[in-house]
């Protein structure tokens, strides 16, 4: 896999990426690893109509979501996002983070381009979960900042494995791809 990073302000906010990956994919088909699809059907929204795919882990259960919008034709320089679940910010609008803006701008450009692909993870809190995410928020309310937090609750800065989104871009058909992201080190996980 190669991959091209380029930094580009999109908006007001300047930290974010646009990623050019060129996807060879050498991933393993483990039937395992490789989550199931599931069904889809249309879905309107806000930013247009779009079609829903669900796909299932074979791991853990988890249902994970790819919101397509238009042809994705042969597959190549497809606009994305692959998005962690985020309770606190997609659903409440916590100022805690800008999850629910970074969603709701995926799903605006994907709508604007007329084709690309945002997937929704189901690894909330940084794969951590609910749970931890909210005690992780309670030693933040103390001083420590999110990957101190985490630490200090015994896990990594960061659990998401990207692994699952790999496998979902390949059954959607996606070759290569424009990754909408704040997060340079995903690009590692998606190549």
């Amino acid at each position: 896999i190669r991959a091209r990073l380029e930094q580009q302000a999109a908006g007001r906010d300047e930290r974010r990426h646009v990623v050019h990956v060129a996807v060879r994919v050498h991933v393993e088909r483990e039937s395992v690893r490789e989550p199931q699809h599931g069904p889809d059907a249309e879905l309107p929204t806000e930013h247009g109509d779009f079609l829903i795919h669900i796909f299932e882990s074979r791991l853990d259960g988890a249902t994970h979501v790819a919101l397509a919008k238009g042809d994705l034709g042969d597959g190549h320089n497809v606009l994305a996002r692959v998005h962690s679940s985020c309770v606190t910010g997609d659903i409440f609008h916590s100022s805690r983070c800008d999850c629910g803006q970074q969603l709701d701008m995926a799903l605006k450009r994907v709508a604007a381009e007329g084709r690309g692909v945002v997937l929704y993870l189901h690894q909330e809190g940084r794969g951590i979960g609910l749970a931890n995410k909210i005690r992780a928020y309670a030693l933040q309310d103390r001083g420590r900042d999110t990957v101190e937090a985490n630490e200090q609750l015994g896990f990594e800065a960061d659990e998401r494995d990207y692994a699952t989104a790999v496998h979902m871009f390949q059954l959607l058909g996606v070759k290569s791809l424009r990754l909408m992201s704040n997060n340079p080190k995903k690009l590692a996980g998606v190549t």
